[in-house]
């Protein structure tokens, strides 16, 4: 079953693709997809939990990577999605990047 976003990029806008609580359903892959036809798109993918105190744990799976035009990164190594229910999945792109989001699971 598979997952589809439209990000766009906004100043300081996270868009959360899999919430803390629910299950990340072993995901196999991503496919992140520049769909502009001339500029970079720079793409954040992190995970990061939600505790009730308040103070959240962050950890990059890619950071400030340069989509090119046109292009896809297509993330294949399942080990790097296995995280704990705990920990949410989080997108960012630039303030003028619009990026589509396939989550394979």
């Amino acid at each position: 079953m598979a997952s589809f976003f439209n990000v766009t990029g906004s100043t300081g806008v996270t868009v959360e693709l899999i919430s803390p609580t629910e299950d990340n359903g072993d995901i196999k892959s991503i496919l992140l997809t520049n769909i502009h036809a001339t500029a970079d798109a720079t793409v954040t993918l992190f995970i990061q939990d939600d505790p009730p105190s308040g103070t959240t744990s962050t950890y990059n799976i890619i950071s400030t990577i340069a989509i090119p035009s046109d292009t896809v990164l297509f993330l294949d190594n399942p080990t790097m999605f296995m995280f704990s229910e705990s920990y949410g999945l989080y997108i960012t792109v630039g303030s003028s990047d619009t990026v589509d989001v396939a989550i394979n699971k």
